[in-house]
Parts: structure tokens; C-alpha cells; sequence
């Protein structure tokens, strides 16, 4: 399975730290963001990665090179001075994919998932993980039954967060042509198809998207 990391975000919550240094090159313990992303798709035996590029892309390339450090192929997708968001740069990506289900990881999260279990159902058009929801996000993004996702906004439904993290199939964006939109439109029409799986992560997750949670991130356990 090929996999893509979204790196071409401006990062603007995250200023003035970004203002020099993108996003996904921001360190824990001496060591990018993006490169805890790239060990653990090492691990889980990926060897070809997409990493969208815009803000400060060229950093980017320079620091991560063609990924053999990474024991990984990396190719890059270009977006020029603007970035496209998510769901525009994702399908921007799209020839550089192929034609199989693929994942799908956000830069500007730390995690202790193991992409190696993921896996997508016959009956799905996207997969997602879903975490519990942070402190900064306490009313969630989906509810979870039975491994479908859905919207359910009713005040006692349980809901819980999108953590950047899913496989998706190429045919999730038909439809699609090319500039800059988002993701959730895409979303909310597999969930009306009921085509849209997902699980639940309870496992280490953090968005990194502020300096504070990154400082914070600094100052936790040991982290590998």
C-alpha cells in the first residue's frame, strides 16, 4: 500500500514558529514531526510515499531527500505557493497513488497507531480512525456503530474526532476537478451512501497545532 502525508498546510495557529520552518519540520526531541511519520510507515512495510509540498516546500524536500534514509521511496506533489487543502490535495495526488486503496496521514499529528492493521472493507469508499476527543475539540466530528461513521449532531450522541488518519479509495473523489477544497464535503457524501467505515484509536494521539501542544509534546514521556 502506498501512503500520503499531507505536509503543504501555512500552519497558521502554529505562528510565529512556522513563520521560518513549515509545520511537519517542527521537532520533538530533536527529531521533525514528519520523520515519526515516515519511521512508522517504514515499519508497517510501506515503501512509496506522496508528500504534498507548499509552504516552505522546499525545506521539505531538502530535509527528507528521495526517503532512502527512511528505507522509503518518497515522491513529492507540488501544489506551488498556495496549498489546495486537504481534499484538493489529496486528489491533486491522485496519479502519483495508483489505482489501489491508499493512506492517508495528517503531518501535524503524533501518534502511537500502527498503520500495519489498517485495512479498508469491500463495502467502503474511506476508512477512518477516530480518536476520543480533545480537550480543544470536545464535541467530536462523527459517531461510530458497528464501524460505520456517521453525523449524528443529537446533543446525547456520542461522538468522537477524525485523527488524520485513514485509507481512502481512489473512486472516494469522483467527481472532483482540480484547485483547492476541503475534505468534509466528500465525507458527509460517503456517509449519506453509507460507504464511509472507520475504528476507534484509544491509543497515543496528539494534534500538534498550537505551540503549546507541541512544547507539551516536548515535555511528555519518551517518545520513539
Amino acid at each position: 500500500m502506498r501512503a500520503m502525508i499531507l505536509a503543504a498546510g501555512r500552519g497558521e495557529r502554529m505562528r510565529p514558529l512556522t513563520d521560518t520552518v513549515p509545520k511537519p519540520l517542527l521537532t520533538v526531541r530533536g527529531k521533525p514531526l514528519i520523520a515519526y511519520h515516515l519511521e512508522a510507515l517504514a515499519r508497517a512495510g510501506v515503501r512509496e510515499v506522496v508528500v504534498n509540498l507548499a509552504w516552505r516546500g522546499g525545506q521539505i524536500r531538502a530535509v527528507l531527500g528521495d526517503g532512502r534514509e527512511f528505507g522509503l521511496h518518497i515522491v513529492y506533489s507540488d501544489e506551488g505557493e498556495v496549498a489546495y487543502e486537504t481534499g484538493g490535495g489529496i486528489f491533486n495526488a491522485l496519479p502519483l497513488l495508483g489505482a489501489d486503496p491508499f493512506l492517508v496521514v495528517n503531518g501535524d499529528v503524533w501518534t502511537r497507531f500502527d498503520f500495519a492493521g489498517l485495512r479498508i472493507g469491500a463495502g467502503a469508499d474511506a476508512h477512518l480512525v477516530l480518536v476520543p476527543n480533545p480537550p480543544q475539540h470536545p464535541r467530536g466530528d462523527f459517531t461510530l456503530q458497528d464501524g460505520v461513521v456517521g453525523e449524528d449532531a443529537s446533543p446525547d450522541a456520542r461522538r468522537y474526532t477524525y485523527s488524520g488518519i485513514g485509507i481512502y479509495r481512489p473512486e472516494f473523489f469522483a467527481g472532483c476537478t482540480p484547485g483547492r477544497f476541503p475534505l468534509l464535503p466528500l465525507l458527509r457524501r460517503s456517509i449519506a451512501a453509507g460507504r464511509l467505515h472507520g475504528e476507534l484509536f484509544e491509543g497515543e494521539w496528539q494534534d500538534i497545532g498550537t505551540p503549546a501542544r507541541l512544547a507539551a509534546l516536548e515535555g511528555a514521556n519518551p517518545l520513539k
